[in-house]
């Protein structure tokens, strides 16, 4: 068996992309018994404007979110 991880995101840095792939390929192994080595780990980015929530743009609900925030300051 080679357990296959896929993980769909918004934009990562490499950093944050090395880190999530070795953590989720530790704990995985650890709790599937399976050695590290037969893990495969994907990361797709997907911009802001191909994600929705609440039939708006990713995007578009972090600026509302900001702008909401901003004026409570």
């Amino acid at each position: 068996m080679m357990p296959y991880i896929t993980v769909e995101s918004g934009v990562l840095s490499d950093t944050q992309k090395e880190e999530l792939i070795k953590q989720l390929t530790e704990i995985s192994s650890e709790i599937m018994k399976i050695p590290q080595g037969f893990f495969v780990t994907t990361i797709k980015e997907v911009p802001d404007k191909n994600f929705g929530i609440g039939g708006k743009t990713i995007d578009k609900v972090q600026a509302e979110y900001i702008q909401t925030h901003n004026d409570q300051m």
